[in-house]
């Protein structure tokens, strides 16, 4: 098979790295999957006991039945926004402050498990980007920053809103303590060819000033999709 022509993606690349992300990801989307089924349980078996007494309290009862009901539905969502994190719906929007977020709360525990603080300097920016670059490219940036800087460390996001996009820069920063004990990684390291590999299949850019500074540009939205 030949090697697709120059500054063409080569989709290969790309699903390699796409799915060594997912691995690595795996265990975070587990807990996101699992944080909301976890106390329903917990509900059921006070419920359980309230209408086994002598005169169960209805009132008690039905707002366990209700607590049931709301953890069960917020699993639910869990779950069908973890199979978009795997089957990505191109044309879905999101502004830098929340698709920010939404990745961060993904990696922030195994972050700190690892022995890195998180912080986040990404305010308020009115227009909307492509939520999957985002979602597989900043990923990739954090956990490739992590990989290549020892524990323990800052990592500071900030974001700037520019003419033709939006400008995200990821800093590490070393701080000084002991060393955390990490154990084994979920699956391989992440290059700095995944992290490209990745954005060149999002048409975005990414740049890097050793392993303390690196960035990620991605275009507006045109106003067709938004």
């Amino acid at each position: 098979m030949q090697p697709p022509p120059a500054g063409v993606p080569d989709a290969r690349l790309a699903e390699a790295a796409r799915y060594a992300l997912l691995r690595r990801l795996a265990p975070s989307m587990r807990h996101h999957l699992v944080v909301n089924l976890q106390p329903i349980g917990m509900i059921y078996e006070v419920m359980d006991r309230r209408l086994k007494a002598p005169a169960p309290n209805l009132a008690e009862v039905q707002d366990s039945a209700h607590k049931i009901n709301g953890f069960a539905k917020a699993a639910l969502n869990s779950c069908l926004d973890v199979v978009t994190w795997l089957a990505p719906d191109e044309e879905v929007l999101t502004t830098a402050e929340a698709g920010v977020r939404e990745c961060l709360s993904l990696v922030a525990t195994s972050l700190t498990f690892r022995g890195y603080a998180m912080r986040n300097e990404v305010g308020v920016v009115p227009r909307q980007v492509r939520r999957s670059p985002l979602r597989n490219v900043l990923t990739a940036l954090l956990i490739h920053a992590t990989d290549q800087t020892s524990a323990p460390a800052e990592l500071v996001l900030s974001a700037e809103a520019g003419e033709a996009g939006l400008t995200l820069t990821l800093t590490l920063r070393p701080t000084e303590g002991e060393p955390t004990f990490t154990g084994g990684l979920a699956y391989r390291r992440l290059d700095w060819a995944d992290v490209q590999a990745l954005a060149a299949a999002e048409s975005v850019q990414v740049t890097r000033a050793g392993n303390q500074r690196l960035q990620l540009s991605i275009p507006w939205a045109s106003s067709a999709n938004a």
